[in-house]
């Protein structure tokens, strides 16, 4: 059985940056699409930032140039650099990892932009 622990979130002033780690254990998993979604609070759930079948990236517009995908397949890791981040950034940020015939997807974990 797959799971997906993401962790990395936390209380960040407005500017600051954090770390979403999100990491993988059990099954076969792709090594592609695998991305990280988030949903702020009484939003939809959106993508933040994926990587397509192609290996390139995708990016919502509102985190372009502020929020970096990287991988690390062979430690089965996704990772998610958030720069200069702003209140409208909070929000419970979910790891989205494909399988082959399912999603699976991690609890998620909180980012808060605060002062």
């Amino acid at each position: 059985q797959v799971q997906l622990v993401e962790s990395g979130g936390g209380l960040v002033q407005p500017g600051g940056s954090l770390r979403l780690s999100c990491v993988a254990s059990g099954g076969i998993l792709r090594s592609n699409n695998m991305g990280w979604y988030r949903r702020a609070p009484g939003k939809e759930r959106e993508l933040v930032a994926r990587f397509t079948s192609y290996g390139s990236t995708d990016y919502a517009d509102s985190v372009k140039g502020r929020f970096t995908i990287l991988k690390d397949n062979a430690a089965k890791a996704v990772y998610l650099q958030m720069n200069s981040l702003k209140p409208e950034d909070t929000a419970v940020y979910y790891c989205r990892w494909p399988g082959y015939g399912v999603d699976y997807w991690g609890k998620g974990t909180l980012v808060t932009v605060s002062s």
